[in-house]
């Protein structure tokens, strides 16, 4: 062959080198047949690369394609296959590893019997009746306890057979203990004992965090229980509606509701439900408050969380029944329910009162409010025979020109163990406060002490440590005077004027 045939070979190659550029050419000259059957015959000396999918789908059965009903209906069923493996696909990632699977059988556009090469891949489930990795059930020992005869004599003692059998008993463990399927595997006793013991342990271990879910009040304090009285109280036409939440806090959480209508008293337009959180993880010292308080001694039980947030509730329910009567603002009483209180709202038109820390008062202001913060506390510590133990900017609200106070769950009476320190811890936030805001006539919190108590104790230096002490010594007089004189314990009806108290149950 010569140079020149090698040549055409090698520029008319898809894989060589690139000619040189064609001339260029009129239009008449490119619409001439001549040129197009020219053009045709140099397409049809190059090797034609065909896709393999179309030429199975071209060569099936033989079908004739020059139907155009056919070829559509040939390129639906490759676009059917494709969505087919792409909802297969989803389907092995929604379920994962997941012993419960969920089937997109229904969604897949061609029948398993009519796609032929995904069938034979998938495998039914349900259909275990002949799975051959299933381990074979163990022979049951005869009744007179051994079989065979001579050297080939077996025991129900047998190692093997225990250990089958042992792999055996393990298929009746419960559904969350994952145990495998054991092929080919032995147990002994002392191992099968000991995964026994361990799937009991577990199971009450499960039944009782369930237990606990189920009577322990969440963040939001709507547990089922929870619900279920504030249904109860809706249904009852205590309450219309019940808003939402207005704040939460480490003991209870507060809700805002519509108030209803009672037969023995008026129920307020606007009402709060304080529910009182059913554990003890937050406030872990809660019994220092109640334990110690003789209208709750008799009654308090550490080992039942439920009945001490009872008694908590009912504590706030008598101690604002005791301010209300000695004048101090304060919510009023409306309805106690196991661990939950209905007061009436501090505040209008579902807006609460804002907290004394949050308002901005004038100098004017905030100095009436010290002195209306001032004869509460007397009043409280005199009149009510009360000292607060919680009391701060927090606690106190401002509503209509006033300070209201909240929050005397923890509420005890001065003769309490530590009812002195408490009073000391209020008056030292009372005065931090007020000498923070610029309020020149706020006491110290020695002289803030003395006229609150109508104690007289030496100041001096001002010495805390000195004044915790005479503190402390005057809560041990009073103590020994207290287990002198003898207290009697709370009655079953107030006498606070709040509403008799329901009966402690276990529901």
């Amino acid at each position: 062959m010569d140079q020149s045939g090698v040549a055409a070979q090698t520029q008319k190659s898809p894989w060589g080198p690139a000619g040189p550029a064609a001339p260029a050419c009129p239009l008449t000259e490119v619409m001439s047949e001549q040129l197009a059957r020219q053009l045709e015959e140099e397409n049809a000396a190059f090797p034609s690369l065909s896709d393999p999918a179309a030429d199975l789908l071209l060569a099936e059965d033989g079908a004739d394609t020059t139907s155009d009903l056919m070829l559509a209906q040939m390129l639906q069923m490759q676009f059917d296959r494709e969505f087919d493996n792409q909802l297969r696909r989803e389907e092995k990632k929604f379920n994962g590893d997941s012993k419960v699977s969920i089937s997109f059988e229904n969604y897949r556009m061609v029948h398993p019997y009519e796609d032929s090469d995904s069938s034979e891949d998938e495998v039914d489930w349900q259909d275990t009746r002949h799975d051959p990795y299933r381990a074979d059930k163990p022979q049951a020992a005869p009744r007179r306890g051994f079989s065979g005869k001579g050297k080939n004599i077996t025991t129900k003692h047998d190692e093997d057979a225990c250990g089958r059998k042992n792999t055996a008993r393990m298929d009746n463990f419960a559904p969350e203990v994952q145990v495998g399927d054991g092929l080919g595997l032995k147990l002994s006793n002392q191992v099968f004992n000991a995964l026994k013991q361990h799937c009991y342990s577990e199971q009450r271990r499960s039944a009782r965090l369930h237990d606990k879910k189920e009577h322990s009040t969440a963040e939001q304090a709507v547990d089922p229980r929870t619900r279920l009285l504030m249904y109860k109280m809706v249904n009852a036409g205590v309450l219309e509606n019940i808003s939402g939440c207005i704040s939460t806090g480490k003991e209870s959480v507060v809700f805002h509701a519509d108030g209803g209508r009672m037969e023995e008293q008026p129920v307020p337009e606007e009402v709060v439900l304080k529910v009182f959180k059913t554990t003890l993880n937050e406030f872990k010292n809660r019994d220092r408050y109640i334990k110690d308080d003789y209208r709750f001694k008799d009654r308090f039980s550490k080992l039942n969380p439920r009945k001490v947030i009872r008694l908590w509730a009912e504590k706030e329910m008598h101690n604002l029944s005791r301010m209300k009567k000695a004048g101090i603002p304060c919510p009023d009483v409306v309805l106690l329910k196991k661990h939950i209180l209905v007061m009436s709202f501090i505040g209008k038109q579902s807006v609460p009162a804002p907290k004394l820390k949050d308002v901005s008062l004038g100098a004017e202001e905030m100095k009436e409010a010290y002195h209306q913060v001032l004869q509460m506390m007397q009043q409280l510590y005199q009149d009510c025979n009360l000292v607060h133990a919680d009391l701060s900017e927090y606690n106190m609200l401002w509503h209509q020109g006033k300070v209201w106070l909240i929050d005397v769950s923890q509420s005890v009476e001065p003769t309490h163990p530590h009812g002195l320190e408490f009073l000391f811890r209020d008056c030292r936030n009372v005065s931090t406060f007020f000498q923070k805001r610029g309020v020149s006539e706020a006491m110290s919190v020695y002289h803030l002490f003395n006229a609150v108590s109508g104690l007289d104790v030496p100041v001096g230096a001002e010495d805390e440590a000195l004044f915790m002490a005479e503190i402390v010594a005057l809560e041990k007089r009073n103590e020994d005077h207290v287990q002198k004189r003898g207290r009697k314990t709370f009655p079953a009806a107030s006498e606070d004027g709040g509403p008799p108290l329901e009966p402690d149950s276990d529901d």
